[in-house]
């Protein structure tokens, strides 16, 4: 590939409107004594991961993002991807480990693939 083109896969930000929802909600029990203002760590915790954990993958790796860091994966290291019998995609690599990719469904698995600038290749029967 030519240019850079980097594809981003994020949870439902349905996520971060109920984060927003729960930290109004959680207002008045942390202000009615000092030491509960702790309860609003919650939902910005859930604020923040909604908004930025994910998967983004580019012609070279997968970057894996968390609450906190992220995870790179070349596309070399790789084998196989595919989805768990709960829908999520899920990618095993040549040692052996398996990856569950944040963000990613198992039917958005043609879209990963084709950033690769690789054909999907067919299941074995």
């Amino acid at each position: 590939m030519s240019r850079a083109e980097t594809v981003r896969f994020r949870h439902s930000q349905a996520l971060l409107v109920a984060a927003v929802i729960a930290f109004i909600g959680a207002l008045p029990l942390a202000t009615a004594r000092w030491y509960l203002l702790p309860v609003l760590l919650v939902p910005v915790a859930l604020g923040v991961w909604a908004w930025r954990a994910g998967t983004d993958a580019d012609a070279r790796e997968l970057r894996l993002r968390a609450l906190f860091g992220q995870r790179r994966v070349p596309w070399a290291r790789v084998v196989e991807l595919a989805a768990d019998n709960r829908g999520r995609a899920v990618a095993r690599l040549d040692d052996g480990e398996r990856l569950v990719l944040p963000g990613v469904r198992g039917v958005e698995l043609p879209r990963l693939v084709a950033v690769t600038g690789q054909a999907p290749s067919e299941p074995a029967a």
